[in-house]
């Protein structure tokens, strides 16, 4: 247990003091704004197109992850969150309150991933979490969108056809993309360009983490409401049993099965926040439930791990 406090509550401090640095306002709130895009649009594309295309994926389950996480992710909305909109009487009139149920059951922390494996289990984690991004980040995103161009309320000025366009250019799945025929063709990273790369992703996690605290707004948690407490069980409980059960039964074991679960338990991404705002979803329930994830996580991810280390 040692072992694994040591791994992951790092990565809470991280989270914890960027939110003491933005309520003490020890930099300006627009610093803020200005970093989250720097690592989103930058910082960790980068890290996943150097990871994708160095990932060693001879003798590693790829087909297996990757069925695990894309299946586990169907059960979780096909038999609990889909029926809900029509056996739940408040989300069945609430499109925009429903869609960030949706987000929140699903939506992974990449960022959080990428540092636990690491920590945990090293290049080999980060290898899984890789793969596991490749698949999770473009699905959910189309999931996502999808279900807010449904249930939202959008002011009309953008259809299926602009989204999904947005959705081609997010640089998630742009970078999976890349670094995915990165590795596949041979080429693997180029010279000066690869070590660029290397540099800017170092820098990625750290600055990712202090980012998704300085977003953590706990005056939305008060008063959320059932929908949060029924998200955080989706996403922090349901998802990962799901996605560890599939890949046991896909053959998955040891390290790659532990850094399979670990990727799904993570808390729910800041990301959902940004895409509720601007495609009509309620966002304000969207920041509730992705601060109450993070602060739940911090006690759920070791019981997790603790867990999976049994796992024969």
């Amino acid at each position: 247990m040692a072992a694994i406090a040591a791994a992951i509550v790092p990565n809470f401090a991280l989270i914890l003091l960027g939110w003491g640095m933005r309520a003490r306002r020890l930099l300006e709130p627009a610093f803020w704004a200005q970093a989250e895009r720097l690592t989103y649009y930058l910082l960790f594309p980068a890290l996943l197109v150097t990871n994708l295309a160095e990932a060693k994926l001879t003798g590693l389950p790829v087909v297996a992850i990757a069925a695990a996480q894309g299946l586990g992710i169907f059960v979780i909305l096909g038999a609990l969150v889909l029926p809900s909109r029509h056996l739940w009487p408040r989300l069945k009139d609430d499109g925009p309150g429903f869609t960030s149920l949706f987000q929140g059951a699903i939506r992974p922390n990449t960022y959080m991933a990428f540092a636990v494996a690491a920590a945990l289990w090293g290049s080999a984690g980060v290898t899984v979490a890789a793969v596991s991004a490749a698949l999770v980040v473009p699905l959910v995103n189309l999931l996502c969108v999808s279900a807010l161009v449904h249930w939202g309320q959008g002011d009309g000025k953008r259809g299926l056809g602009p989204t999904l366009a947005a959705i081609a250019k997010n640089p998630l799945i742009v970078a999976c993309l890349l670094g995915a025929a990165l590795n596949l063709s041979g080429i693997g990273l180029p010279p000066i360009i690869g070590p660029l790369l290397k540099i800017l992703a170092q820098a990625s996690l750290a600055l990712g983490l202090l980012c998704v605290g300085a977003g953590l707004d706990l005056g939305a948690v008060r008063g959320a409401g059932r929908v949060v407490a029924v998200s955080l069980a989706l996403k922090l409980v349901a998802l990962p049993v799901a996605v560890g059960t599939l890949g046991w039964v896909f053959g998955l074991r040891g390290e790659t099965l532990a850094a399979t679960i670990i990727y799904a338990a993570v808390p729910v991404a800041a990301n959902a926040y940004v895409l509720a705002r601007q495609l009509g979803g309620d966002f304000k329930l969207a920041a509730a439930i992705i601060t109450a994830s993070t602060l739940a996580a911090a006690a759920t991810l070791p019981v997790a791990t603790l867990l999976i280390g049994h796992l024969p």
